[in-house]
């Protein structure tokens, strides 16, 4: 082989593997976690369990509703007599300050009282803060085996009477991604602020 050849042949081997090694370092960089100032984002994302529903309109209601687009869903019930009706707010506000930044989200109301909790009556409380929110529930079975997937909890308590009792629950908001798994977890205290700033960073980043 003649040597200006070879040394043309080094000089392209060469070219090619500063150009895999950029490809490498830039096309397929894994995209760089938003830093959070109001949550924590999961490692790995988790799968959620198959469930069934019906949300506030009587339609059926399960994964494949999550599909599509990040989810902000919240366990509660309607009967609740503060941080229901205050993180229902925020969600509220939450939806404002995300449209006016084009970032798209669904908001989810998972009511933990099904006994009382019917459709018609999640339809009239959740609309009461934001047409943006859709209120869920089901029986008692689907609900527990949901909870325990998104790692949520929640427990009844005995009132006066039967129909007085009240519902000890999780007050963590569940950030659920486009392909409908746990991503993350937001715990209160709540600020709108830093809030929205890590959603916008979350969905613009497509972690």
């Amino acid at each position: 082989m003649k040597p200006v050849r070879a040394i043309a042949l080094a000089l392209a081997a060469l070219a090619a593997l500063a150009l895999g090694a950029f490809a490498a370092s830039h096309w397929y960089a894994p995209k760089q976690r938003p830093q959070l100032a109001s949550g924590t984002l999961l490692n790995e994302p988790r799968l959620v369990a198959a469930f069934s529903l019906t949300d506030h309109d009587g339609q059926p209601w399960g994964n494949a509703e999550l599909d599509g687009n990040w989810t902000l869903l919240f366990a509660g019930f309607t009967h609740c007599p503060d941080v229901c009706p205050t993180t229902l707010g925020l969600m509220k506000q939450l939806d404002q300050r995300l449209q006016t930044q084009h970032t798209p989200m669904n908001f989810v109301f998972l009511s933990v009282d099904p006994e009382r909790d019917t459709p018609a009556q999640l339809k009239t409380y959740v609309t009461h803060f934001s047409p943006a929110i859709r209120g869920v529930s089901g029986p008692r079975a689907q609900l527990d085996a949901l909870c325990a997937s998104l790692g949520l909890a929640y427990l009844k308590i005995p009132g006066a009477s039967e129909s007085e009792y009240t519902v000890d629950h999780s007050a963590a908001l569940v950030l659920l991604d486009r392909r409908g798994r746990v991503a993350g977890y937001f715990q209160p205290p709540h600020k709108l602020d830093t809030l929205a700033s890590d959603l916008a960073g979350i969905v613009t980043s497509g972690t």
